[in-house]
């Protein structure tokens, strides 16, 4: 499993060196959070996130219209929004501790890495909202339950999936 991780990010920092995007967390970092993601959080996939929280494509596809600056930061809200979620406690998953603060600790340091890359931005309030409603409609009204727990696992790795094809775009 480690040398998967350690081939994908080898030839993701070669492709990062061609990339249009001069900063060089960008291609690396969302990948990396894809592979630790994948690696180590796998669970039940039988879960659904409940209608009035569904899945934000259009300001993904918003995101892909904009520039590379702009695409970087929508990427580094994402990452501050999921450790946000992730670190509100209370977590009933399946995953183990250590793995979960691993991921977090990841996710950060490419979040912080990805943010010295872009000037000031101001955030998405309708991304903000949307993972506001993550957290009351699917773990509070679900009692903060290992199921609701692979439910925001599910968005999450969605949301990784994503950003990196849309910093890939370029």
């Amino acid at each position: 499993m480690l040398s998967r991780i350690l081939l994908v990010l080898l030839s993701l920092s070669l492709y990062s060196a061609g990339s249009s995007l001069s900063c060089r967390w960008v291609c690396v970092c969302v990948c990396v959070c894809v592979c630790v993601f994948a690696c180590v959080m796998q669970a039940n996939e039988d879960a659904e996130v409940d209608d009035t929280v569904s899945f934000p494509n259009h300001l993904y596809s918003q995101a892909s219209k904009a520039s590379a600056e702009d695409k970087v930061a929508f990427t580094v809200q994402i990452l501050e929004e999921m450790v946000a979620l992730l670190e509100g406690g209370y977590s009933s998953a399946s995953w183990e501790e250590n793995t979960e603060e691993n991921f977090l600790r990841v996710v950060s340091r490419q979040a912080v890495g990805l943010r010295s890359c872009i000037g000031s931005h101001r955030e998405s309030k309708r991304l903000h909202m949307y993972f506001k409603r993550l957290s009351h409609h699917v773990l509070m009204r679900m009692g903060h339950s290992a199921e609701a727990w692979e439910l925001i696992r599910r968005e999450m790795k969605s949301h990784l999936k994503r950003v990196d094809q849309l910093i890939s775009s370029n």
